[in-house]
């Protein structure tokens, strides 16, 4: 369970804005469309290195 400590007179956007970070870095949601279709591990090891392969890339760039 999720809890948000909220201090005296804290705005509801504020708190709400606090509780989507919180929700967002459980990974509740990521888990959740992970398991909606089945990779196999193959095709998600590939994708992995074109991820990593791209992630270079940019770094090179910014050198």
């Amino acid at each position: 369970m999720i809890v948000i400590q909220l201090k005296e007179g804290e705005n509801i956007e504020r708190a709400l804005k606090k509780f989507k970070r919180k929700y967002e870095k459980t990974g509740v949601v990521k888990e959740l469309r992970s398991r909606q279709a089945f990779i196999k591990p193959s095709v998600a090891k590939r994708k992995k290195k074109q991820h990593a392969v791209y992630v270079q890339k940019l770094h090179e760039n910014e050198e």
